[in-house]
């Protein structure tokens, strides 16, 4: 009679294919919730040789404005819209604009118009420093 071969099935291990899965999920989770300063619209900023830095400040409002969009505080919206907006912001708070190089110049007045009606003074223009 003659002895039969038996082989043992091999089978990889699951547990430690488990942990990794679980540590990059991990690593995802927490990574996404520090990307607080995620902008709406993707805009070519014009450059400057010098500029302060990027200080954030809790009373501040980020108009973003391209040539068919605008995005309030990481929010699309459009410029009926912005009235409203304007109205509920303090006089005091700080008002970011980052405007595309390729913006025409009306568009932009129309902007500075309605932060004026709604005297909102304190208006800063954010660039990307020449590397």
């Amino acid at each position: 009679m003659g002895r039969r071969n038996k082989r043992e099935m091999i089978a990889p291990e699951l547990t430690p294919l488990i942990d990794m899965v679980f540590l990059i999920l991990t690593f995802f989770l927490v990574t996404t919730v520090f990307k607080k300063d995620e902008l709406a619209l993707l805009l070519k900023l014009p450059t400057t040789e010098q500029g302060a830095g990027d200080n954030k400040k809790v009373d501040e409002l980020v108009i973003e404005l391209s040539d068919s969009e605008i995005a309030v505080n990481g929010k699309k919206s459009s410029l009926e819209d912005l009235p409203a907006l304007f109205a509920k912001t303090e006089k005091t708070s700080l008002v970011n604009l980052r405007i595309d190089g390729d913006v025409k110049y009306q568009r932009l007045v129309k902007v500075l118009d309605l932060l004026q009606q709604n005297k909102l003074e304190n208006i800063s223009l954010i660039t990307e420093k020449n590397k």
